[in-house]
């Protein structure tokens, strides 16, 4: 069971999509939503102020105060809205230099036992919290859930795993247990496996047997296809209401790589996505 599930706020509309996916999770359970609200502010008012006769004072300070004003503006909205979801919950706020918020939500993240934010990368045309979305995926120390942009949150029943004989896999299906008890339909997934993998997988079975869990295996060849695409088309063929998978690769913030299976499943998938590192 989770205990805190942290979930990204920023006052956009994506933030009602949020929080249905962390009710959903928290209902039923002695669970608490933590709303992290993120109000970033302008990085360059402290080099404008430094570099006196470049700009005057008073339009920096007018700007930022712009800035804390719109984010008192979504406090208030989202306390209001806090009020309707049926568990404890309390909201964080965040208001620091662009360049510090992801370091802080990653601390913030670590006292919580889930973080819901929305997948990034889906629309290039919103890409502002793409890096801390990845901080907290990499650094947190957390699972990560992910929302795809604009997507309902119902009950989760149906869960595939996507296994490979890695630590990231076997972080994953750590973190996913309370989902995978409360499922009725578990299957562990393995793509262009070797044989080793697919013995390895009912030792799965049976450790997940023993969590009163009942899991099915499914080795799939993906014939020359992303194995993003056949994942996803299993998980559509089964139903699945979540997708479980291990992040492999670095932040794109330290090296510009991440494992292209992570990224292309984050970027396609229209089903939630449960990841950890």
């Amino acid at each position: 069971m989770f205990k805190d599930v942290m979930v990204h706020l920023d006052g956009s509309e994506e933030d009602e999509f949020r929080l249905r996916h962390a009710e959903a999770i928290a209902a039923g359970g002695q669970s608490r939503i933590i709303g992290l609200y993120t109000n970033s502010l302008p990085e360059y008012a402290y080099v404008l102020a430094i570099q006196s006769g470049l700009a005057p004072m008073a339009p920096i300070i007018q700007l930022e105060e712009r800035v804390r004003e719109t984010g008192d503006r979504a406090i208030s909205s989202l306390t209001e809205r806090c009020k309707r979801i049926s568990v404890p919950t309390e909201i964080c706020r965040v208001e620091e230099r662009a360049s510090e918020v992801s370091t802080l939500c990653v601390s913030k993240a670590r006292c919580a036992d889930l973080f819901v934010a929305t997948a990034p990368y889906q629309r290039e045309e919103l890409p502002i919290w793409d890096e801390l979305a990845e901080a907290v995926m990499f650094e947190a120390g957390q699972g990560i859930y992910f929302v795809p942009r604009g997507a309902g949150a119902r009950p989760v029943r149906s869960v595939l795993v996507a296994w490979r004989d890695t630590r990231e896999s076997a972080r994953a299906l750590a973190v996913a247990l309370p989902f995978l008890k409360a499922a009725t339909r578990t299957r562990i997934v393995i793509a262009d496996a070797p044989a080793a993998t697919q013995e390895q997988a009912k030792d799965l079975v049976a450790h997940l047997a023993r969590h009163g869990i009942k899991a099915d295996v499914a080795a799939i060849e993906t014939g020359g296809k992303a194995v993003s695409d056949a994942l996803l088309n299993e998980a559509h063929g089964m139903g699945a209401d979540l997708i479980v998978m291990g992040a492999y690769g670095h932040s794109r913030f330290r090296e510009r790589i991440l494992g292209g299976v992570t990224r292309e499943m984050i970027e396609k998938s229209d089903l939630p996505i449960l990841i950890a590192h």
